[in-house]
């Protein structure tokens, strides 16, 4: 037990879902997964709260498909369980972007749903699975509930979770036949860097060599990760070799890049049309 002024924090290691829906019943708890994000962010702050640790809840640390043909990735699935899962090459981007997620040593400890829940606007692995058309399933006092990702956050550091809810899995839909996914990533050097830019994007091709089907989504440049619809339509019917030529700097008038320590608003809006040629370059040829 942690001890704060006058009173106890627990600290909670629930083994099922329900025990850990028990434990955020409490006003003050809040979840640790990985510990990758929660950690740094105490700083030298005490611990005034009560820790729900779901670590030891086996069942939300699998990947399994679903009934309908998609994907469920448990919410302490970490970015090395899902580098090393046998998916099919339409999470290509998800898994680079797994490798591209700090050190070895944090891939193997960090979740994928903690990503989102951090809701930073460099999250790298929110293009990847907008790409991917997944939504977030939540468990929580109401009973369970499921959202669009691009619902689920909803600003800096934002979301969509109610009180006493957690994230339980996320989903990932059906793709279509021979989706191909890939993901690049722009950042001050080539490893264990915040992201300047980013892109996920899916392809599907047709039988006539045109793509069938098209997602692209771009982070970093806007609070929130964004799809680009407009660039999505413009590439179904293209050539899939010539997918890069179909992005132009009109499909990305709906982002806002800012100006920061790691770039301009200027150059992140030039980087993120370079980076979804080179994704959608990657992904037309089969290539994560």
């Amino acid at each position: 037990m942690y001890k704060r002024t006058g009173e106890l924090v627990a600290y909670f290691a629930p083994e099922t879902v329900t025990e850990a829906l028990a434990a955020l019943a409490s006003p003050t708890a809040r979840v640790l997964a990985g510990g990758t994000d929660f950690y740094p962010a105490l700083g030298d702050a005490p611990v005034d709260f009560d820790i729900v640790d779901l670590t030891r809840i086996g069942a939300l640390r699998r990947i399994a498909r679903t009934a309908e043909g998609g994907w469920r990735i448990g919410a302490t699935t970490t970015w090395a369980d899902v580098c090393r899962a046998a998916l099919p090459p339409a999470f290509d981007g998800l898994k680079s972007a797994a490798r591209e997620v700090g050190a070895i040593q944090i891939q193997n400890t960090a979740t994928l749903a903690g990503n989102l829940c951090n809701a930073s606007p460099a999250a790298d692995s929110v293009p990847a699975l907008l790409a991917l058309d997944a939504a977030v399933e939540l468990a929580g006092p109401g009973g369970p509930r499921t959202l669009a990702l691009a619902d689920f956050i909803t600003g800096v550091r934002r979301t969509a979770l109610g009180a006493g809810e957690m994230v339980s899995a996320i989903i990932v839909p059906p793709q279509p036949a021979g989706a191909r996914g890939a993901f690049v990533k722009l950042g001050a050097r080539r490893y264990l860097v915040i992201s300047i830019a980013m892109v996920g994007a899916v392809i599907a091709p047709g039988a006539d060599g045109t793509i069938a089907a098209a997602r692209v989504a771009v982070g970093a440049c806007s609070a929130v990760a964004r799809r680009l619809p407009e660039l999505e339509a413009a590439l179904v019917g293209w050539p899939l070799a010539d997918a890069p030529a179909a992005a132009a700097p009109r499909h990305f008038e709906g982002l806002a890049p800012i100006d920061d320590a790691r770039g301009s608003a200027r150059y992140r809006a030039e980087a993120a049309l370079e980076l979804t040629r080179r994704a959608l370059a990657l992904a037309a040829a089969g290539h994560p």
